[in-house]
């Protein structure tokens, strides 16, 4: 899916938004640094918009595999989940 990444993060010290908001600051950051030409093109490398779900009582393993295999899920025709 070349449009999203599921990430399955621990916080216990942090809201899941603000944690969503730390990592895509990271990765601009660094992103622009070693890629100059972003800085240029690109107003913004993220949306100010993230989805965050936290996963309740469900085993850490079930999401693992469930981030692990989510290309095997995709509809056939490369469309959207």
């Amino acid at each position: 899916m070349p449009d999203r990444e599921l990430l399955f993060v621990k916080s216990r010290k942090s809201s899941p938004s603000y944690a969503a908001n730390q990592f895509k600051g990271f990765n601009s950051h660094h992103l622009r640094a070693e890629f100059a030409r972003l800085r240029s093109q690109l107003p913004t490398l993220w949306s100010r918009s993230s989805f965050v779900a936290t996963v309740g009582a469900v085993p850490a393993e079930t999401v693992q595999r469930y981030i692990q295999t989510q290309y095997e899920r995709l509809p056939k025709g490369g469309g959207r989940a």
